[in-house]
């Protein structure tokens, strides 16, 4: 399996998606056709949980995300909440200090998708 990396831009966020199960997506995330960019993402996400490897990372690190990505954030993390029940999965959920807004968002997630994040505030 080959690992995804997508650049970011001032309307995509960064995606780095790698099969030791280590995951990022960071930056801005307003697309127009949240689809065309996210679905290559989530095709990759569900190959991969066939065979996940014993611990994968999801680091989301998103300074502003519009409802379009949101639906497709909340599906990525879907997805892997379904692996294997031997692999550990950590999601690391960071948020600028006093951006409420983004982390009441990650509460959101963690409660419907009944997941434990590790809620991490930066400068």
């Amino acid at each position: 399996m080959e690992p995804i990396y997508i650049d970011s831009t001032n309307r995509t966020p960064f995606v780095s998606l790698d099969p030791s199960g280590k995951f990022k997506i960071r930056g801005r995330s307003i697309h127009e056709n949240p689809s065309k960019f996210f679905n290559p993402i989530i095709l990759w996400v569900n190959s991969f949980i066939k065979d996940p490897v014993a611990t994968i990372i999801i680091d989301i690190e998103l300074e502003y995300f519009n409802s379009g990505s949101s639906r497709y954030i909340l599906e990525i993390l879907r997805i892997l909440m379904n692996k294997k029940a031997d692999s550990n999965l950590i999601i690391n959920w960071y948020f600028e200090e006093g951006d409420d807004d983004l982390f009441e968002r990650g509460q959101y997630y963690e409660s419907i998708l009944n997941a434990k994040f590790n809620f991490i505030e930066f400068q």
